[in-house]
């Protein structure tokens, strides 16, 4: 019994396809992955700039830097949407976002 195989190119090779085809797709979609994650990164940082504010004027007034309550809403949001994994991202973006003031 003879076994036909696809020939490796650069681009299967690159990719883990295993025809040219298939290569160009993933290569299409890790693009759109690249793209989507510099748009998460540059929210990430405009939410890490947007809760320092909010941290410098609840100090300012008097107030705790951090709100717990508030963790908790974002907690819940995320797991709601996410499931467990929703909890991990949520206590990493707080993370980020806490203690910069």
């Amino acid at each position: 019994m003879t076994t036909t195989t696809a020939p490796v190119t650069p681009a299967t090779t690159d990719t883990g396809a295993r025809t040219d085809e298939a290569a160009r797709l993933i290569t299409g979609a890790r693009e759109r992955i690249d793209e989507l994650d510099g748009r998460i990164i540059g929210l990430v940082q405009e939410r890490m700039a947007v809760s320092e504010e909010i941290q410098r004027e609840r100090i300012a007034s008097g107030g705790r830097r951090v709100n717990l309550s508030r963790e908790m809403e974002i907690l819940t949001h995320y797991s709601d949407r996410l499931g467990k994994n929703g909890t991990v991202l949520a206590m990493t973006l707080l993370d980020l976002c806490r203690g910069r003031v």
